[in-house]
C-alpha cells in the first residue's frame, strides 16, 4: 500500500536524501510561495463580500497549499540514494538449519517455509548480485543449494554464524546479509561486540522471521534449582520453574524421577499464558552416589511440543558421615532422645559432651577421648573438624572469651551450622544477651531472667514452616500441617524476642494464655547458618505417641541434616554452569583452605575428570589473580553426557611430600547437545527486529519476503552508486492536489458561492 501511493518502498525515504533538481535556488521557491500567498490573500480581501467570518481564511489556505504544491513540483523534487552496483556486490544469505526449524506449523516445517520463500527470491537476487548461501547451526558452513539443508543442527548460534559469514567475505564487497531464522539462539543472544563489528562495516542485516510468535498449547519447564550436593537419605527441596500456554486453570502433575524411578509427585494448577510459575518439590535423596534427577510436568493433552516438559539436574549424594558436636550442660530427657534419634542415621555422627558435675564431663561418640580432656575445644583446628554444633543447656560464661570468638568463627569462617536449644540455664537465663554469642542467634533475646517455663505449650507451624525440609513430615503441605496440629504438646518453652531481619520463623509456641513466641527460627550467618529451637520438651513427641511412630526421629534427623547440609569442606568446588547447553567449555573453580579454614595460596590443585565413553583427563587449576585461595581452570567436555571431577590439593612442586590429606572435593556437571533447541520455540521477533534496526536492515515476515529482492539494493555497504528518483510523479502528489481543489469546491458549494 505504501508503494502504491509513494511509488517507492519506505526504505528509499528512510535511507535516501531529499534534493531539488531545479535550476533555480530554493530561496526563490520560498519567495514565490510567499508572493502567491499574499496575492491570493489580497484578491480574497477585495472580494470579501461573498464570504464572511473565517470562510475567507479557509479558502485562502487551500488555494495557497495548492499553489505551493505546484511550485514545489516545478523545482523538480527527488530522492538521492545509494544503491548497490549490479553484479559487483555479494549478498550473503544465512539460513537457520537447527532442529527448532524442523517444527511443523500449518502443514509445513519452518525450514520448508524458509526454503520455499528463498527459492522465490533467489533468481531475482542472482540477477543483481553474487549470492552466497550459508547454513547456521552449531557451526556455520557454506552451501551451494538449499537441498543441503536438513534442519538437524543441535544448536543455533546466530551471532557466531554472522561473524563467520562476515569473515568469509572480509576482503570482498559485501552489500547485505539476509538471515532466515526463527530467532532461537542457544548462546544467550547476540552480544554487543557482534553488533559493533557489523555496524563498523555498515552492512545491513535483513531478517526474515519464521514460526508462530506465540505458542498456543504448550508447557515448558525452564529451570529446576536443587543443591549440588547432599547427604544420603537427606530430604531435598527443589524449586521447579515453568510456564504454560493454553492451559490456564487446568491441573497438571509435577514428577521427580531418578533413573526412571518416581521419587515424588504433586498436583499443580497452571497459571495464565506465559506467566512464570515456580513450584516447590521435596523428595528423599536416597543412597549415596551420583544422581541425575529429572523434573517434568505431565498429564496434558494436545501439546505442540512435548520435548520441553522436563529438565535434568545432577546432585552428588555424598557417602561421608559428617560429625556434629553437641554440648549439654546437664543430663536431661532432651539430650537422651536426641542421641537416640540420630544413632541409627547413616548420614550423621553425633559426638556429645555432657557436663555431669561442675568440673566433670562425659564424652560419647569420639574417636579419641583424650581429644576432650580439656572440655570444649579451644582451638580452631579441633572445633573446625566438626560440621555442626549444638549448644544445649549451657551458660554463656561456661565458654571462655576465646571459645566464644571461636564459636562465632565456626559459623562465619568455617561455614558450619550452629543450633541453640532452650533450657533453664541458657539463652536469656544463661547470660547470652550480653555475650558475643547473642550475635549468632536468629532472634533478639529478652534482657531478663525467668524466660524458661515448664508449662505445656503448642507447636504451631508457620506458613514457611509448612514447606521447609526441616518440618516436612508428610509430602503434601496440607496433610503436613494437619499432622503437626495433632502432635502432643511440648513440656516446656523459652520466651525470646522477635526474629532478626533475614531470619525465618518456621514455628511459634502458643501458651495456654494464647501468647505467641518464636520457637523454631533459622538464619544464614557468614558462610554458615544458625538456628534456635527454644524448648527442651520435644522428647514428649516420642513418649506420648505409639512406639512405631517415627515423628521425633524424622524431625531431628531433618533438622540436623539441614544444619550441616551446606557446610563446606576445606576444598569447595563449583562451576558457573552445571549444565552445559550446547557448549563444551566448562570453568572449574576451587576454593582451598587449611585446617583452620584460612585461605591457602601456595599449593597445587589438580582435577581428575571422568566422563562418558571412557573420557579421562587431569587438569591443573591455576590461582585466580584477584581472589586469594581460589583456583580456576577452563576445560573442554568433548562428548555429551555427565562428568565427575575429583579435585585434590597437593603440596607445591618441589615441596616435601606430606602424608596428611590436604583436602579434596567432587564436582559434577553435564553437557547436553540439542536439548536447548526444544525450549523457547516461539519466534523471537523482538530479537530479529532489534538486529535489523541496529544494523540498518529491515525485518520481514514470511509473507513479505517477496519484496526482499527489490529493497535489498538500497545499501551503503559494498560498491555503490548514487541514484536519483523523481518524486513529482508520485500518485500521492496527484491525489493531494485533487483533494485540495475538491475541498475548496465542496466548501464553496456548501456556502453557495460556487
Amino acid at each position: 500500500m505504501f508503494e502504491f501511493f509513494f511509488k517507492y518502498p519506505a526504505t528509499v525515504f528512510s535511507k535516501g536524501q531529499f534534493v531539488l533538481l531545479g535550476a533555480w535556488p530554493a530561496w526563490i521557491l520560498a519567495a514565490s510561495i510567499v508572493a502567491i500567498a499574499a496575492g491570493l490573500g489580497w484578491r480574497l480581501w477585495r472580494r470579501s463580500g461573498f464570504l464572511t467570518g473565517a470562510r475567507p481564511a479557509a479558502i485562502w489556505l487551500l488555494q495557497t497549499l495548492l499553489a505551493a504544491l505546484l511550485l514545489f513540483l516545478l523545482w523538480h523534487p527527488a530522492i538521492s540514494i545509494a544503491t548497490l552496483r549490479p553484479q559487483q556486490n555479494i549478498v550473503s544469505v544465512l539460513i537457520d538449519d537447527s532442529r527448532s526449524m524442523s517444527l511443523k506449523e500449518d502443514g509445513a516445517t519452518r525450514l520448508e517455509q524458509a526454503i520455499k520463500g528463498l527459492n522465490g527470491v533467489l533468481e531475482p537476487l542472482r540477477k543483481r548480485f553474487q549470492v552466497r548461501l550459508y547454513r547456521i547451526g552449531k557451526e556455520t558452513q557454506r552451501i551451494e543449494k538449499t537441498d543441503q539443508l536438513t534442519g538437524s543442527a543441535t544448536a543455533t548460534q546466530l551471532g557466531e554464524g554472522m561473524i563467520q559469514a562476515l569473515a568469509d567475505t572480509s576482503t570482498l564487497p559485501l552489500g547485505a546479509v539476509v538471515l532466515l531464522t526463527d530467532g532461537a539462539d542457544n548462546s544467550g543472544g547476540i552480544d554487543r561486540d557482534t553488533i559493533s563489528q557489523i555496524r563498523q562495516r555498515q552492512i545491513p542485516i535483513h531478517t526474515v522471521g519464521f514460526g508462530k510468535e506465540k505458542v498456543e498449547r504448550d508447557v515448558e519447564v525452564s529451570d529446576a534449582t536443587v543443591p549440588a550436593r547432599t547427604l544420603a537419605d537427606a530430604r531435598l527441596a527443589a524449586d521447579v520453574t515453568f510456564r504454560s500456554f493454553g492451559y490456564a486453570g487446568q491441573k497438571a502433575k509435577l514428577v521427580v524421577r531418578d533413573a526412571g524411578k518416581v521419587l515424588a509427585t504433586q498436583e499443580v494448577t497452571l497459571k495464565g499464558d506465559g506467566v512464570p510459575q515456580t513450584e516447590h518439590a521435596q523428595f528423599n535423596a536416597g543412597i549415596a552416589g551420583a544422581k541425575s534427577y529429572q523434573f517434568s510436568i505431565e498429564g496434558l493433552t494436545g501439546e505442540e511440543n512435548a520435548a520441553n516438559n522436563a529438565v535434568t539436574r545432577l546432585v552428588n549424594v555424598e557417602s561421608s558421615k559428617p560429625r556434629i558436636l553437641y554440648i549439654e550442660g546437664e543430663p536431661r530427657w532432651e539430650f537422651k532422645f536426641i542421641r537416640r534419634a540420630v544413632e541409627d542415621d547413616r548420614s550423621l555422627r553425633l559426638v556429645t559432651i555432657l557436663r555431669t558435675t561442675q568440673n566433670k564431663i562425659y564424652v560419647q561418640g569420639a574417636d579419641n577421648q583424650k581429644e576432650f580432656e580439656a572440655g570444649f575445644p579451644s582451638t580452631a583446628e579441633q572445633l573446625f573438624g566438626f560440621s555442626g554444633l549444638i549448644i544445649g543447656d549451657v551458660q554463656a560464661s561456661y565458654f571462655t572469651p576465646a571459645q566464644q570468638d571461636l564459636i562465632r568463627e565456626f559459623a562465619n569462617r568455617r561455614g558450619g551450622g550452629i543450633l541453640f536449644l532452650g533450657g533453664r540455664e541458657t539463652l536469656s537465663d544463661g547470660g547470652y544477651p550480653r555475650s558475643p554469642l547473642a550475635e549468632l542467634l536468629p532472634v533478639r533475646l529478652l534482657d531478663r531472667k525467668d524466660t524458661f517455663h515448664r508449662d505445656n505449650a503448642t507447636f504451631d507451624l508457620s506458613v514457611l514452616g509448612r514447606d521447609s525440609v526441616i518440618c516436612r513430615l508428610e509430602e503434601k503441605a496440607d496433610r503436613n500441617a494437619e499432622r503437626w496440629k495433632k502432635m502432643p504438646v511440648i513440656a516446656d518453652y523459652q520466651e525470646v524476642g522477635e526474629a532478626k531481619p533475614g531470619a525465618v520463623v518456621l514455628a511459634d509456641v502458643i501458651t495456654a494464655g494464647k501468647r505467641r513466641s518464636p520457637l523454631l527460627v533459622t538464619q544464614n550467618y557468614g558462610r554458615g547458618r544458625t538456628a534456635l529451637f527454644a524448648t527442651s520438651g520435644s522428647w514428649r513427641w516420642q513418649m506420648l505417641q505409639p512406639v512405631e511412630d517415627k515423628t521425633h526421629e524424622m524431625f531431628w534427623q531433618q533438622l540436623l541434616r539441614w544444619l550441616i547440609s551446606d557446610t563446606p569442606g576445606r576444598v569447595l568446588t563449583s562451576t558457573p554452569k552445571p549444565v552445559l547447553a550446547d557448549e563444551s567449555r566448562v570453568r572449574l573453580r576451587a576454593e582451598v583452605r587449611d585446617k583452620t579454614f584460612k585461605t591457602l595460596s601456595n599449593v597445587r590443585v589438580m582435577a581428575h575428570v571422568v566422563g562418558p565413553e571412557g573420557i579421562a583427563a587431569d587438569v591443573e587449576l591455576n590461582p585466580a589473580p584477584l581472589e586469594e585461595g581460589v583456583y580456576t581452570a577452563d576445560w573442554t567436555a568433548e562428548k555429551p553426557g555427565s562428568y565427575t571431577a575429583e579435585v585434590t590439593v597437593q603440596p607445591p612442586d618441589g615441596a616435601a611430600k606430606v602424608v596428611e590429606d590436604m583436602g579434596r572435593d567432587v564436582l559434577m556437571f553435564r553437557r547436553e547437545d540439542g536439548v536447548a533447541e526444544n525450549f523457547r520455540t516461539a519466534q523471537n521477533r523482538e530479537l530479529l527486529e532489534k538486529l535489523a534496526d541496529q544494523t540498518g536492515g529491515r525485518y520481514y515476515t514470511a509473507k513479505d519476503m517477496s519484496k526482499l529482492a527489490d529493497q535489498i539494493s538500497y545499501s551503503e555497504a559494498g560498491i555503490t552508486t548514487r541514484e536519483t528518483k523523481d518524486l513529482w510523479d508520485m500518485p500521492i502528489v496527484f491525489l493531494l492536489a485533487l483533494m485540495l481543489r475538491s475541498m475548496e469546491w465542496l466548501l464553496r458549494r456548501r456556502w453557495g458561492v460556487v
